[in-house]
């Protein structure tokens, strides 16, 4: 119970399958991408990103209103149902009266898609609905999903009967319960109850969008950090695939530059689902500047003394030099997921140390090895 992300999938039929699915069992990534992409990660930034076949930046020509980005997932989801690709899409709506908490829903028209649109930073029972699935007899199925859920769906995958299933990946990292959620806000924010769109952005920074359009920002050295120990749950600093390796195609952020989606293909089926987007994406290259190995090592000692908060001129030198000096493009995803490996792997060998050989892949060290000394 101190390690579950609520994905749902014990609340079906499969429950009796949790052993053997749950990636805060074991982790069973390793196996599943021999099944999937018949091989393991290479060396470089598969350690870091999952395996791949294509890697790029792109966005709408005509952003979905309301949408996180640009809104490439909620258009490719919406699409397989238009053209009867899929007969369902499991995904997360948001709860009536609330900005933010999520409601999994099976949608069966694109009109339903387009009205999940939008983020719900909240650990969210996606996979109960896979016992709707086969109550209604669906057969072809596409899954929104995060990370864990993409794990628990892959390693149940022969069990749920599908002719077709389609596996959209977004990134992931720390959610949190939805009044965790709303405490969060309140504390970084001049006025949390007006923020309708949020995400920890590659300036090194925390942008808050508001009803009236305005966006405030937080820089990440101004986090009060005393004030938010313990709201991030012990199952998402146990997680080890940020980038949900898993998933046909991952669609997030972080690789690109702002105002781009960070794109990666990794099994045919992806290609083929990129494919039915791409008269209405614009593409580009994506790029990389800065050295995270100067930041990192320093990270590392941190996570062994956390030091106290530096006066607010020296934190605005700080925030200058991380924009300007720091990783950008490619090298702050690089940055970002490194040390979330090095955090999370700290916090489980401090409080589940019994679960390390259990849940802890093999890339995760291989993709630290260059840090050991530090």
């Amino acid at each position: 119970p101190n390690l579950c992300s609520d994905c749902g999938l014990c609340d079906t039929r499969l429950k009796p399958d949790m052993a053997s699915a749950c990636v805060f069992v074991r982790n069973r990534a390793e196996d599943i991408e021999r099944r999937l992409f018949g091989r393991n990660r290479n060396d470089g930034d598969e350690l870091r990103f999952g395996v791949f076949r294509r890697m790029l930046a792109a966005r709408m020509r005509q952003p979905v209103d309301g949408a996180q980005w640009s809104g490439m997932v909620t258009s490719l989801a919406a699409r397989l149902l238009q053209r009867g690709d899929v007969e369902g899409v499991i995904t997360a709506a948001t709860m009536p009266d609330t900005r933010f908490a999520p409601r999994p829903v099976l949608a069966r028209t694109a009109d339903e898609v387009f009205a999940s649109v939008g983020n719900k930073p909240c650990l969210s029972p996606n996979l109960s609905l896979l016992d709707a699935v086969r109550d209604a007899g669906l057969t072809r199925l596409a899954v929104v999903g995060t990370s864990c859920q993409v794990h628990m769906l892959r390693a149940a995958e022969d069990k749920l009967g599908l002719e077709r299933l389609d596996v959209i990946g977004i990134p992931c990292s720390d959610n949190v319960t939805y009044p965790d959620l709303t405490y969060f806000l309140e504390q970084v924010s001049r006025s949390p109850q007006t923020i309708v769109h949020y995400e920890f952005m590659q300036d090194y920074s925390l942008h808050m969008r508001h009803e009236d359009g305005t966006v405030e920002r937080l820089d990440y050295i101004d986090f009060p950090m005393d004030k938010l120990e313990g709201i991030f749950p012990s199952a998402c600093l146990s997680c080890f695939d940020y980038a949900n390796g898993l998933a046909d195609i991952t669609i997030g952020y972080m690789g690109a530059r702002l105002g781009w989606q960070w794109v990666l293909v990794r099994t045919e089926r992806g290609a083929e689902l990129f494919e039915l987007l791409r008269d209405d994406v614009e593409q580009t290259e994506l790029s990389s500047a800065g050295d995270r190995t100067r930041g990192v090592p320093r990270y590392i000692e941190m996570l062994a003394r956390p030091p106290g908060k530096p006066p607010r001129p020296v934190r605005r030198l700080i925030a200058w030099l991380q924009r300007h000096r720091g990783p950008r493009g490619l090298e702050f995803a690089r940055a970002i997921i490194e040390m979330k490996l090095l955090r999370n792997l700290h916090h489980l060998r401090g409080r589940f140390a019994r679960f390390e050989a259990r849940i802890v892949p093999d890339y995760v060290y291989r993709a630290l090895a260059p840090y050991e000394a530090a």
